[in-house]
């Protein structure tokens, strides 16, 4: 009977894990194994953007110019200083900084996009071009991102 009990109760507890997504979430991750509808409608939105906004400066295929714009594509600025790449994109960008072991010392200035706007440009940048980041740029963490 204790044993009916105990594996009821686990039961319940597992379908409410799932349901109420507590505490096994993974809405932040996306899989770039999976199959390509899903990093594709991550990157959508976001296309728009870096072509109206960015494409400029980084290039289509994110490798800038190797003198005054940094590269994009396989940046190791961007999986190791996240946030300052979202604030970055948020902000504007002036100062030296080193992209795969290259100085720039550029300027970016501030696009005006809205949070939304640069989470979905940051989604489609970190999944382009060998960026193989997986967890997902959102709303509130650019929001939460101060000047």
């Amino acid at each position: 009977m204790l044993t009916t009990k105990l594996f009821l109760g686990f039961g319940v507890f597992l379908l409410g894990c799932f349901l109420f997504e507590f505490p096994f979430s993974t809405d932040n991750y996306i899989d770039l194994n999976a199959e390509t509808p899903v990093v594709s409608k991550i990157q959508s939105p976001g296309k728009e953007i870096y072509a109206d906004f960015c494409i400029q400066c980084h290039g289509a295929n994110g490798k800038g110019d190797a003198k005054n714009f940094p590269p994009l594509a396989s940046s190791d600025w961007l999986t190791t200083k996240r946030t300052q790449s979202i604030a970055a994109v948020k902000f504007g960008q002036s100062g030296e900084i080193f992209v795969n072991k290259i100085k720039y010392n550029s300027s970016m200035p501030a696009m005006g996009l809205s949070n939304q706007e640069v989470a979905d440009v940051m989604n489609y940048i970190m999944t382009s071009w060998g960026n193989k980041q997986t967890k997902i740029v959102t709303e509130k963490e650019v929001a939460a991102i101060k000047k």
